[in-house]
This record gives C-alpha cells, structure tokens and sequence, in this order.
C-alpha cells in the first residue's frame, strides 16, 4: 500500500488525498473537483460543530456554557491551521495540528455525546495529512475515542454506538483509497497525452527530415545523372575532337573554349552534387563512409574490407549501400547479440556487393518475411532500396547460425561506357 499524501495547506483540504508523496509540486495544484470536497469539508466540520452547540443551548443542557466553549475552541482550532503556511511546508507541523485538533475534539467529547459527529469529518483530515499507515491508525484511534466518549455519555450499549464510527471509518479509508487510485489513473492518462503529443511532434520533426534528406538524394541524382553526366560526355567528345583536327585549325580556340566552359559547369554540378549528399557521404567515399560507421558500432567488433578495384559509383547507388549498411549493422546491435560483424564492400566489373556478415543467434528468414519472427525488422526496407535500382536482395541466416545479408547492385550502362570513356582517354 502507497503512503498517503503529504501535509498540504489545511484550506486545501478535501476528504480525498491529492496527490501522492512523490508528486511533483505543480501536480499539487486544487481541480475544480478538490476545491468543491474542501468547502464541503470545512462547512461540515463548521457545521456540526454549529449543531453541536445549537442542540446544547435548545435543550438547556447542563453543559451548555462548556459544550459551546469546546465548540468555539474546536472551530478556533480548525480555522487557524487552516490559515496556518507552516501547515503545509511541514508535515510535522500538520501532525501537530492535527493532535491540537483531537485535544479541543476529547474536550468536546467530555461535556457532550454531540461530538461523536465530527469524528468523521476528522477522518478525512487525518488520511489526508498522513500518511496512509498512520493515517488508518489515526482513524482508528479517533473511532475508538469516538466510541468511548459516546458510551461515556449513555448507559445503555447499543450495536449502533460501535457500528457508526467503525463503519465511518471504513467509508472514509475506501472513500480516499478510490480517489487516489482515480488520481494516479489520470496522472498516468495526462503522461500519456504528454508522451504522445511529444511522439507526434518527434514524428513530426523526423518526417520533415526524411522528406528533407529524399529530396536531396533526388535532386543529387538529378544532378548527377542527367547535367554532370552529359557535361562529361561533351568535354570528353570535344577533347577527341580537338585531338582528330590538324594543328592550326580555325576550330580548334573555339573547342578549347568549349571544352573550358564545360569543364567549369562540369565541375559547379559537381559541388551540387557534393552539397546535396548525405552528410555521411560528404567526407569521402562511399568505403570511407563504411569504415567510418564500422567504427561507430556499439557492442559488437565490426571490421569493413574492400575488395576489387574501387571506382566511384552514382550517388543514388552510394546512399542505397550506405543505407542498407546502417540498417543492417542496426539490426546486428539492436537483434543478434553477436560477438562479431563484418561489412565487405566488393568492386565488379558490372556490378557493386555489399555483404553484412554476424555471427549472432540468427533467425528464420521466412518468419521474418511473415512478420512472425523476432528480428529483421529493417529487411523490407532494405530490399525495396535494393529493388528500386534493380538490385539483388538476399538474406542467410538460421537460428543459432548466425546472419549474412547480400545486397548485389548492377551498375548502370551509361556509367559503365563513361568510366571506359576516360579510361581510354
């Protein structure tokens, strides 16, 4: 069982608790709700006091005079704790407001049977001040005293003198049980909201990202493909052509201006392309970039081996490889509790393979196309970045086995008659 809340200003009463102990100061704050139950506290405490007192001057009692002085002493006590700051900054304070109260409370008891009704009014104030296992004592206590100063009074002992403060006890200990766990149920709804509304402005944020980073990736592409890729081709067909024409030709000044300008708009596309790769393309090539993450994985050794003569690939194939190694090497962290992993990036002559090889657990591949398994949550992903530029996707793994993932890429034909171009030139 939790403790109860800790002591709060006595004008902030209400029969339930608020919050609990550990709650932060500004979820202490009065609901609507919680300043309704305080005034219903105060004006019925006040008011069996009121009727306490009434009923002892009506009837003429004996006592009259001390029944109205325990009351006024009671209603003097109540009012200036709950006027009182210490109460609320220190709990031992509300501990020592509370035994004031019991005293005026016994007084009341000793001159009239009447105060047995502000027992539960006291209960209220006991749980709420206390914590929850010297609160019940308290309630106890008070039922006890309760009993006690009713039998003091009449002499005959009836089921009902027991029962009431017994049984208003217990409605007062449900009473603020429910209401905190209604309470702590709304705090974890409001953290809810919080997280989620939190989440959305983060999938928000990271979707601009993405579309931020696809478009760059396009527009480099663009770039690459269609302007640096033509630009090329011009210089190269104007330096053959310079070369075909005999020394002194008319032509020749106005090819070498040709082949100059295209040269400079050459290497401008080049800076675009340069500016609008990823960031983890921007330092280097495409292996740079591999040996730069295998660096940066946490938890298993990963080493990145380069086989084959390296050329330099169209930035779409690059941030594809690249892509598909982080998402792998992710999944190797996250899934496979491997020991070890190895990335191997192998040139072709028509084609480009990167291989992501761990020796963890491994997994069924067809459960991991089904959705059923455990791992390979990246997988589809991986193999639609593959699929796009007509790509060869394949997965090995078995449980206990370990998991290797093969991604075979075919180099473009244009690419491939460019990078013959300038060889033979």
């Amino acid at each position: 069982m939790t403790a109860a809340a800790p002591p709060v200003p006595p004008g902030d009463c209400a029969p339930p608790a608020a919050p609990t102990a550990t709650a932060p100061a500004a979820a202490r704050t009065l609901t609507p709700v919680s300043k309704v139950l305080k005034l219903c506290l105060h004006a019925l405490l006040l008011g069996l006091l009121a009727l306490a007192a009434g009923r002892a001057v009506a009837d003429s009692a004996p006592r009259a005079g001390w029944v109205f002085a325990a009351c006024a002493l009671l209603a003097a006590v109540y009012a200036a704790g709950v006027r009182a700051p210490a109460v609320h900054s220190s709990p031992r304070a509300g501990a020592v407001w509370l035994a004031g109260l019991g005293a005026a409370w016994a007084a009341l008891l000793l001159v009239s049977p009447d105060g047995l009704w502000i027992a539960f009014p006291l209960y209220f104030l006991e749980l709420h001040l206390l914590r929850l296992r010297w609160g019940v004592a308290a309630v106890a206590v008070t039922a006890c005293a309760a009993i006690g100063g009713f039998l003091a009074h009449s002499s005959a002992a009836t089921p009902g003198a027991f029962l009431g403060p017994l049984l208003g006890g217990a409605v007062a200990v449900a009473t603020v049980l429910g209401y905190q766990a209604l309470y702590r149920e709304s705090e974890r709804r409001r953290e809810l909201i919080e997280e989620l509304i939190t989440t959305r402005a983060d999938l928000a944020a990271a979707e601009r990202s993405a579309g931020i980073l696809a478009e760059r990736e396009r527009l480099a592409r663009e770039i690459h493909d269609t302007l640096a890729q033509g630009l090329s081709s011009i210089q190269l067909l104007l330096r053959a052509a310079e070369r075909a024409l005999p020394e002194g030709a008319p032509a020749l000044p106005h090819i070498a201006q040709a082949r100059e300008a295209a040269q400079d708009n050459l290497a401008e596309a080049r800076r675009f392309v340069r500016a609008l790769t990823p960031p983890d393309l921007e330092h280097g090539s495409l292996a740079a970039a591999l040996e730069r993450l295998c660096a940066g994985v946490p938890g298993p050794r990963v080493r990145f081996s380069l086989s084959g003569r390296p050329r330099v690939l169209p930035t779409p194939y690059e941030v594809a490889l690249l892509r598909i190694a982080q998402s792998a090497l992710a999944n190797v962290v996250r899934h496979a509790r491997a020991g070890r992993a190895e990335i191997t990036l192998t040139f072709m002559d028509a084609s480009v393979t990167l291989d992501v090889v761990d020796d963890g657990h491994g997994f069924d591949p067809s459960s991991a196309a089904s959705g059923s398994g455990d791992g390979g949550f990246g997988l589809p992903a991986m193999r639609s970045r593959a699929e796009t530029l007509r790509g060869l996707f394949t997965v090995e793994s078995a449980p206990g086995q370990g998991t290797a993932v093969a991604v075979t890429l075919p180099l473009p034909l244009e690419h491939l008659e460019h990078a013959d171009t300038v060889e033979a030139l």
